[in-house]
């Protein structure tokens, strides 16, 4: 069996920038710095450009093309002005860049083959005086520049492949993942990927680190990083509990059985369609998903929204008594089409249902719960079960998927732009009609159908 060791060389030199790469992205940095530089020197702005992210601190991995430079104003210039400021300098830097925004408008493009942010921010004394959130970031760098080097920078470029392998980098919205600040801060806290891979396999959450002491426990999640720069934020806020559990399951099976298939995957093959037929059709259970365009809102706003639509409507379905086996979230960005998912073990009831009433003892309430059915004709009873009144009433919703073609799909809690998608146009897709959407999410259908942790 191949050792630890060897693979994690291995993945080390496959990840690694040669030379050549590390110089064309510091002749590009320096280029970009100094236009950025000129651009302020023009305006005669007070103000300076710092690179931040991986690729100032060296652990950014081969083949990743970004580049990050903020451009950092006085605490005392207006928001407004930092914002047109900031998008002037930028256009100025990349000519042909776009405006994107995050929690304010920065300037995005290309340059020598290089995707690059130019960001404004504001030039705090720390990070707990922050007007933004990205003013912190310039201090994150300083940070582990003063911890990382060249041993750790190679293990923290290993550890971020090994959690793109296993699919928990990013810390999007959409992944919920363990962004490459905190894998960096882990693998510092650790001394290295081995002694914390070994750790993290025995963590019983919540796991919290406090790398420079700040005493702050008022965070509740299953992972808690508190950012050395500032005491009052957790780094790990946005890392899933299932994320967290995703590095223990893989973790455990790299030390088991070391191989580099953990950090490079091969491609997974989507079922055809016949084979998405026969294991729909095995389980049993009625399919129902609701699809519609996708609102056109970035993906840090679209996922939270889809999250709190699929969670909203399940819940609705539950309520109504059709029982969810499991749902999910699809999303096909070829085509803007979003499916929201239902498998039901129960898709249809009975033209009645039981409502049990108070224990007779109770007697006000007991009362109040027999007069108001007593003299319904549409309901049978009530009458006594034990020691309580029970009714047998017709039940609103006899049809999981007349429930979800109604208006009453509108009374649950969807995010705002699902809510403005789904009034516009949905369509439910139910059953083995579910196989027409295979052109769109083969791949997503097949996760679901051939699940993996």
């Amino acid at each position: 069996m191949t050792s630890l060791d060897d693979v994690l060389a291995t993945v080390h030199e496959r990840v690694t920038p040669e030379a050549a790469e590390r110089q064309r992205l510091a002749s590009a940095a320096t280029t970009l710095v100094d236009r950025a530089e000129a651009a302020l020197d023009d305006r005669d702005l007070d103000g300076d450009v710092m690179q931040v992210g991986s690729t100032a601190r060296g652990t950014w991995l081969a083949g990743d093309r970004d580049i990050d430079l903020f451009v950092r104003f006085p605490p005392d210039l207006p928001r407004e002005d930092l914002e047109t400021y900031g998008l002037e300098i930028g256009h100025t830097v990349l000519p042909d860049g776009h405006q994107e925004y995050a929690e304010h408008p920065y300037v995005k493009g290309e340059f020598d083959g290089f995707d690059v942010d130019c960001v404004p921010c504001y030039r705090v004394a720390s990070a707990t005086d922050i007007r933004s959130a990205v003013d912190r970031t310039p201090f994150h760098t300083r940070y582990l520049d003063e911890r990382i080097d060249d041993d750790l920078a190679g293990d923290v470029r290993v550890f971020k492949r090994f959690l793109k392998g296993i699919g928990a980098y990013g810390s999007d919205l959409k992944t919920r993942g363990f962004s490459g600040y905190l894998a960096e801060l882990l693998v510092v806290e650790y001394g290295g990927i081995v002694p914390l891979l070994k750790t993290a396999v025995d963590w019983s959450p919540p796991v919290v680190f406090d790398p420079e002491d700040h005493g702050t426990t008022s965070f509740d999640d299953p992972l808690v990083v508190i950012d050395p720069t500032d005491p009052d934020r957790n780094v790990a806020a946005v890392c899933s509990a299932e994320n967290v559990t995703r590095l223990q399951h893989y973790a455990r099976k790299l030390l088991a059985e070391p191989r580099r298939s953990l950090f490079f995957p091969p491609s997974r093959e989507p079922l055809s369609a016949s084979e998405l037929r026969d294991r729909l059709s095995g389980r049993g259970t009625t399919p129902v998903a609701v699809v519609f365009e996708t609102p056109d809102i970035v993906d840090d706003q679209l996922y939270p929204q889809l999250q709190k639509s699929r969670s909203g409507i399940e819940q609705g379905l539950s309520g109504h008594g059709f029982e969810v086996f499991r749902s999910e979230i699809m999303v096909d960005e070829d085509s803007d089409t979003a499916v929201l998912l239902f498998e039901l073990t129960t898709a249809h009831l009975p033209a009645v249902e039981r409502h049990e009433g108070p224990p007779v003892s109770v007697r006000e309430h007991a009362t109040g719960f027999y007069k108001a059915y007593v003299d319904d004709e549409s309901c049978f009873g009530p009458f006594l079960d034990g020691d309580r009144y029970v009714v047998e009433r017709p039940r609103e919703w006899t049809s999981a998927v007349d429930y979800l073609s109604s208006d009453a799909i509108f009374e649950v809690g969807l995010g705002t732009h699902i809510e403005s998608a789904l009034e516009n146009d949905y369509k439910l897709v139910v059953g083995d009609e579910l196989i027409e959407l295979a052109d769109m999410v083969a791949m997503e259908l097949t996760a679901y159908l051939q699940p993996r942790p």
